[in-house]
Order: C-alpha cells, then sequence, then structure tokens
C-alpha cells in the first residue's frame, strides 16, 4: 500500500525523500530515548511487572506551549484506562509492555514491548534531522496531543527548541464536509488522475495555502460528451492554466526563433520586461512568507501574461529585440515554475499526454479528428467557407479547438 501512494506522489511531482524510516528498524534508538528521558527525571515505570513506561507531564512545566493549552484545563478532561498505572491522567506511554508469549513484541529493558505513539517520532527525527532542526510538519489535527508530546519528550532531554518551525496543514474538504473515509466522501489522487493531468492536480493543491482547508467539489457531467462522469471542476480550472502556462511557453520559444542577438530591451515592452526581471525573485520571497504558495501562483500568472504579450509583439513586429526578450521570458517562466514543480515536462510529452488523456475520456478517435481537419483545410483552400466553418463547428461540439496557422490548421482537446 505504501509503495502505492510514493508512486501516486512522485506522479504529481513530489521528489524522493532522504530517508523513509520505520520504527520496526529504530528500536534500538527509541529504547535509547527512553532510557534517557527516565534517567533525566521526566519518565517512570510502572504497570503490571513494570513493563510500562509513562511521560511525567508535570515533571515538564513548558507543557502545552505548542498548543497554547493550559494544564489544567487538559486535566479536566483526562481519562485513564482501568488498565493503566499512570501516576496522572495526563501521563502518556513512552513504552507499552506485552505478555512475553505475544505474537508481536520487541526486546527491551522493561521486557516485551512496543514503542508509544509519540515516542517513535522524536528518535527517528533525532537520528536524522538532529535533536534540533527547522521544519516540522504535520496535519493541524496532530498538534495534541501527538506533536505536543513529541516536544515534551524531546525537550526534556535535549533542551528547546525541538523544532523551529511547524507546518500544520489544513484538512481536506469534499462538497464543504471533512473528508473522511467513515463519511465515504475521501477521493483518491487515482480518482482525479482518472480525469485530470497530474500536473493540474499539483497546481490546484499549491492554490490554497497550506494552513487552509483544501476544498474538492464533485459533480456529475452530462452533456453528451461525459455522459455520468465524476468531475472535480477545481482541478479542471487549474488543467487549464497548466494549459496556458505550456502553450505561452510554446508560442514564446516560436517567437524567439533562436535568436541570439538583439537586446532586450525594447522601450514598448518596457513594463513586460520588469516583469520578467522580477518574477522569479518574487516568487521565491512569497514562498519565504510562510510558504505562500497562492501568492507565487499569482505572480506566476503575470509572469505568463507578460510572456505572452512579449511574444505576440515579436511575432507581429518580427523585432530582434522582442525576439531576444521573448527567448530570456520563456526562460524565465520554466525557472519560475520549476521551483513550484510546474512546466516539469517536455512541450510535446504533455500536449501529447493530456491530448491522450481527453480523447479517451471523450471516445474520440486521433486519426478522425484529423481526417476532419484535413477535410475542413481543403473546403478553405477552396474558399467553401460554408463547409469550412461547419466543420469547424462540428468540432467545437466534441470539445475540439482549431487554430489557423500558416503550417497548416492545428486542434486540440478542451478540458
Amino acid at each position: 500500500m505504501w509503495r502505492a501512494a510514493e508512486q501516486d506522489l512522485f506522479t504529481i511531482g513530489c521528489k524522493q525523500p532522504d530517508h523513509e524510516p520505520r520504527v520496526s528498524t529504530h528500536i534500538p534508538e527509541i529504547v535509547a530515548l527512553v532510557l534517557a528521558i527516565i534517567d533525566a527525571g521526566h519518565a517512570y515505570v510502572a504497570g503490571e511487572g513494570n513493563k510500562d513506561v509513562y511521560f511525567d507531564v508535570r515533571s515538564f512545566p513548558p507543557y502545552g506551549k505548542l498548543s497554547h493549552r493550559n494544564i489544567d484545563d487538559l486535566l479536566a478532561g483526562a481519562r485513564v484506562d482501568p488498565s493503566e498505572k499512570k501516576r496522572d491522567p495526563l501521563d502518556f506511554a513512552l513504552w507499552k509492555g506485552c505478555a512475553d508469549d505475544a505474537d508481536f513484541g520487541f526486546d527491551s529493558p522493561w521486557g516485551k514491548g512496543r514503542p508509544g505513539w509519540h515516542i517513535e517520532c522524536s528518535a527517528m527525527a533525532a537520528k536524522y534531522l538532529g535533536h534540533h532542526f527547522d521544519i516540522h510538519c504535520g496535519g493541524m489535527d496532530l498538534i495534541f496531543p501527538h506533536h505536543e508530546n513529541e516536544v515534551a519528550q524531546s525537550e526534556s532531554v535535549w533542551g528547546p527548541d525541538f523544532a523551529r518551525y511547524w507546518l500544520h496543514n489544513g484538512f481536506v474538504n469534499v462538497d464543504n464536509e471533512k473528508m473522511s473515509k467513515s463519511l465515504g466522501n475521501f477521493v483518491t489522487i487515482q480518482d482525479v488522475l482518472v480525469r485530470n493531468d497530474a500536473e493540474a492536480l499539483r497546481y490546484f493543491l499549491l492554490g490554497t495555502h497550506y494552513r487552509g482547508p483544501l476544498g474538492f467539489d464533485i459533480t456529475k457531467r452530462d452533456d453528451g460528451l461525459i455522459s455520468g462522469r465524476v468531475v472535480f471542476p477545481g482541478v479542471d480550472e487549474a488543467e487549464r492554466r497548466v494549459d496556458y502556462l505550456y502553450t505561452t511557453l510554446e508560442t514564446a520559444r516560436r517567437a524567439a526563433g533562436g535568436a541570439t542577438s538583439g537586446s532586450p530591451n525594447v522601450p514598448a515592452l518596457k513594463a513586460q520586461a520588469k516583469v520578467v526581471a522580477e518574477a522569479r525573485e518574487g516568487m521565491l520571497v512569497a514562498l519565504d512568507k510562510d510558504l505562500n504558495t497562492p501568492q507565487a501562483l499569482a505572480i506566476v500568472a503575470d509572469l505568463a501574461k507578460a510572456t505572452n504579450e512579449i511574444a505576440t509583439l515579436a511575432i507581429k513586429k518580427k523585432d530582434e529585440g522582442a525576439r531576444a526578450l521573448a527567448g530570456l521570458a520563456a526562460d524565465t517562466l520554466v525557472a519560475t515554475c520549476d521551483v513550484l514543480g510546474l512546466l516539469a515536462s517536455p512541450l510535446e510529452t504533455f500536449f501529447a499526454r493530456t491530448r491522450a488523456q481527453r480523447l479517451a475520456i471523450r471516445k474520440l478517435d486521433a486519426a478522425a479528428i484529423d481526417a476532419k481537419v484535413r477535410e475542413r483545410d481543403a473546403a478553405r483552400a477552396s474558399k467553401d467557407f460554408a463547409r469550412a466553418d461547419a466543420i469547424r463547428a462540428e468540432l467545437t461540439a466534441l470539445g475540439i479547438d482549431v487554430s489557423d496557422a500558416e503550417s497548416g490548421s492545428q486542434w486540440r482537446v478542451r478540458i
């Protein structure tokens, strides 16, 4: 199952992590940390046969600082399982013992058992990131008790700060309800990729700040093209924007025409040149401000608009300076999007895969579309414009956009 999740993340442009530690292979580190917490006076051995180890919450005065909770308020809602031998209801398990003949368990100074939920994270983080590191991520529902307990058990031995910055992401909502397996309203990456390109899903996810709720709206479309298909309107819109980025890049490179001479200083394009010059740094500044990806995407959109305007003038005027600026704008667009994991494919690859997916969804045949487009070209050549317009309307109804160029008509499939 975890391999499938790993593949899904790779598909939408996530990098392979440097380390993927497992609890079962880090028991020595976990046991060593539990022993250190006991030696520091912040944990005790209890339970039947002294097989359990609990963290002594009241021995750590800063407890509650991450979640901004008062220890006395927490006590009011605390419960103790009858099988537990805690000194205080707030104390939490670092190690839980089990029977010596149990099917599952690890050897420890306290007998056979298993780590508590929280201790494993502190031990593995310390091994790979050190006792103090910069960024700790997780869902907002983990702030308490999981992350609060991580802070307590780590800082009780190593001192503050366990993590300097905490990035807690918001929930995923489906049709305005929290996504959950129990409600049956969950959406998987594969569900989305049936219809949408992986890069479109990435763009969609970047469009919401990580701390905010991420909303998936689901509809069923029946317009004669995709009968009964599940549609994610937000991801569809994101795919249109990704299309725009790729077509902008294609246009800019065509406009540049491999220009190697000419100054990109074009008075008529002064405002656009300024956008190009400032875009990448502006995007990085946005990311430095609490990973503001929506702002970063807004800068990318401004850059794409400016790049289109530069390319249009370069093609129309055939000005060497505009051509040089179009080349610079194209390179800047790629470099700016690269940080966000966008424009990650060669142009031909992106257009080919999205065309194939969209044709398959509509149950259309590329060869049949090509034949229609050639028929339209022939009608235009013979000045039968009524027939050419009729064919274009027929293709438009199928979701096919046709554009005319000097080299002949081109067609693309709408999302």
